[in-house]
């Protein structure tokens, strides 16, 4: 402490500055490797997205054509709670 009041503060030591320099890059690389497996995953969903798409279109319109070939007819334009 200076005559003052003053505090002096120590300057760190290059192993110190180095150290928290290490912890900067460590986190920095983590977060890196974090977005890039979050990436990868959105980019792995997108076939299969794309697939239980039109595995669901195609579900659609069997049972389209199985309501069409027994004679009913869900073509729309009525109350979907009324059948």
């Amino acid at each position: 402490m200076r005559l003052d009041g003053g505090v002096i503060r120590p300057t760190p030591s290059w192993p110190l500055r180095l150290a928290g320099a290490a912890i900067v890059v460590a986190v920095l690389a983590g977060v890196i490797a974090v977005a890039a497996l979050a990436f990868w995953l959105a980019v792995a969903l997108v076939p299969v997205a794309i697939v239980a798409g039109l595995v669901a279109w195609a579900a659609i319109r069997f049972q389209l054509w199985r309501a069409r070939r027994s004679g009913r007819d869900f073509g729309g334009g009525g109350d979907l709670f009324t059948h």
